[in-house]
């Protein structure tokens, strides 16, 4: 992995990160472990995105697995003032539900706003079920949606569902005071750096909880998330039924609430060599996760790259990072399968 060990060396060299932490592993084995610019493995990062996949997506279908609901219930059963009512969950799971996917505006982090209501106002931008369009806003509707039927605040189901039976201890919405020195600062706000306070001007107008931003994690957090996609017997928690159902059939790179690498979209963050089935998601602040479960390969990258500014290029330098591992670790679990066999010819 010297490459890419060298590769975030440079990007933090050259100011294009100011710190990362990478953990590369295959079938639970630690082919890679470090970070980089004073960050470490213990820091806690705002993940962005992330959220989307690691909480809002898991909470529907844990609850789709408890039959409290289906995928193709109407969004509106759940929150009737929502009134397009033929938006389902589904739809909003795969970012096909034809909303927007911002609210107009919604970087003015400290003007006084109904966030809710002017969701709420928003009009379809398309025909539900017509096409691919990235919505932050259909996932906000999805952390709606589990409060409604859990009778819980989103933080609190995803502790209850989630982070607990996971053993994740370091995740949560809205970190204590007493966490502030283990989290990555983002972006310069006002008069001083965001740390511990949440970089989406959305999530943090809604408390700070919200189904497509605002999870705190660490490196170490994701790898148990990441492990529970792919061992799911391990844990008593989501059938593997349901893991692949939200994997199967990605329309335009897009399955349930993943990225899924199909072989037709060259733009996904793990590079266009990286498995067909292979699924991931970025969050904005400059973090990732992919995952090939063919070979059990899981990387997950965190970095506060929006501590530069948005103009940032993360989203180039993903891909080759990526494509760096994936190299890697196709070498190493080559010289693993000559070397088993050198020493059972000899045997």
């Amino acid at each position: 992995m010297d490459k890419c060990d060298r590769l975030l060396r440079s990007w933090v060299e050259e100011r294009m990160v100011p710190g990362a932490v990478l953990d590369v592993r295959r079938g639970g084995e630690v082919l890679f472990s470090g970070g980089y610019g004073g960050a470490a493995e213990s820091t806690i990062f705002d993940v962005a995105s992330l959220t989307k996949v690691i909480v809002t997506l898991p909470s529907v279908l844990l609850l789709a697995q408890a039959s409290e609901l289906s995928l193709g219930d109407p969004v509106s059963k759940y929150v009737p003032a929502f009134r397009h009512d033929e938006v389902t969950i589904e739809q909003c799971l795969r970012h096909t539900s034809g909303m927007p996917g911002a609210i107009p505006g919604f970087r003015e982090r400290h003007a006084t706003r109904d966030i809710r209501q002017e969701l709420l106002a928003q009009e379809l931008k398309s025909k539900p079920g017509e096409r691919v369009a990235y919505s932050d806003l259909g996932m906000i509707l999805m952390g709606w949606v589990v409060s409604a039927v859990s009778g819980m605040s989103l933080d609190l189901f995803a502790e209850e569902s989630i982070f607990r039976p996971l053993g994740m201890k370091d995740s949560r919405f809205n970190p204590p005071p007493e966490w502030k020195e283990r989290i990555a600062p983002t972006e310069w706000s006002g008069d001083a750096y965001l740390q511990g306070e949440v970089h989406d001007e959305t999530c943090y107008r809604l408390g700070g909880v919200s189904g497509n931003a605002g999870l705190f994690s660490t490196a170490d957090d994701i790898v148990r998330y990441a492990q529970a996609w792919l061992n799911p017997e391990a844990n008593a928690w989501l059938d593997r039924a349901w893991i692949e159902a939200s994997l199967a059939d990605p329309v335009e790179a897009r399955g349930l609430g993943w990225q899924v690498q199909d072989g037709h979209n060259d733009a996904l963050a793990c590079g266009p060599t990286w498995p067909i089935g292979s699924f991931g998601h970025t969050g904005f602040t400059g973090t990732s996760l992919w995952i090939d479960p063919t070979s059990e390969l899981t990387v997950v990258l965190l970095t506060n790259a929006v501590h530069y500014g948005r103009d940032n290029p993360i989203r180039q330098l993903r891909p080759l990072l990526h494509e760096a591992i994936m190299n890697s670790a196709s070498r190493h679990r080559a010289a693993n399968e000559t070397n088993y066999g050198s020493k059972r010819t000899q045997y």
